[in-house]
Formats: C-alpha cells, structure tokens, sequence
C-alpha cells in the first residue's frame, strides 16, 4: 500500500533512503514552526536588549554588549530557519543577490566574537557591531523587493 501511495503522489517507486525516512520523521507542522520562529526571535531581541543594557556595566560593559547583541543576531537569524526550513534558507543567504551581504555578515559576526574574547578590544568589538548592525540590515532589507535599490537611491540623493 505504502508503494502504491508513493507512485501515485508522484514519489520514486524505490523504498524511501535512511535519510529520507529521517526528513520525513523530523519535518515540523506549520504552527511549531511559527512557534519555533517566535520563540527564538524573542530570545535574539531579548538578547540584543540585555546586550543594551550591560552596555553601562564599567570596564566589561562593551564586551558583554558585543556578544549579547551577537548571539541575538544569530538567534534571529536562527529563527529563520523554522520557517524556511535549514536547507532552503542556506540556498537562499547564498544567493548571487545575496552573497556579499552573507559573507560580511558572518564574517562580522565572527570578528566581534574574536574582538571580545580573543582580541580583548572593546573599541573593535564595538566597530564591528556597528559593522553588525549595517550588515544585518542590508542583508535583511535583500528579501523585499527593490528595497536596495530605493536605500542606494536614498543615499544617492542624501549625499548629492
């Protein structure tokens, strides 16, 4: 019964793969998905938050900022991943369109991890958040159509 469902939903008339059967038993339902989606964007804006508010704290104040508004870049960034699924939303971050704003992302992301417990440059640590910051919004405005294109307009018009 099983086979005859497979080939008429159109499914390959072989037994399902190890790895098939897996995706198959993982996959989440649309509303755990949107709770998973919410729930760790919460805990990246949570995270952003406490990284705000231990800003002030003396002496350690800015590394502790720097890796709180780290890990909550990259729980939002994880949220994602409930609603696109791992896969799609990995194809799509590296997308031409998207690419240049990926790597300096990441690679912001990285270097202010570096800066903070490696480095033990608060001043860089913070250069790189604001680097964060810009980063992330490009990245994140390349999901809405021609928005780039109206934010280079902006400045063009802003720096004439």
């Amino acid at each position: 019964m099983d086979k005859l469902k497979r080939v008429l939903s159109g499914r390959d008339a072989e037994e399902p793969s190890g790895l098939a059967e897996v995706i198959d038993s993982t996959s989440l339902g649309w509303g755990t998905r949107v709770k998973g989606f919410v729930a760790c964007f919460a805990i990246g804006c949570l995270c952003s938050i406490l990284g705000s508010c231990l800003l002030w704290i003396p002496k350690k104040g800015l590394v502790l900022f720097a890796v709180f508004y780290t890990l909550g870049n990259i729980a939002s960034i994880g949220s994602t991943l409930f609603l696109m699924g791992p896969m799609k939303q990995l194809k799509r971050m590296f997308e031409p369109t998207r690419l240049i704003a990926t790597i300096v992302m990441l690679l912001c992301l990285i270097l202010t991890l570096c800066s903070a417990f490696w480095w033990r440059k608060a001043g860089l640590a913070l250069l790189f958040c604001i680097l964060q910051f810009f980063a992330m919004a490009w990245y994140s405005i390349s999901f809405i159509p021609y928005a780039r294109d109206a934010v280079k307009k902006c400045i063009s018009v802003c720096l004439s």
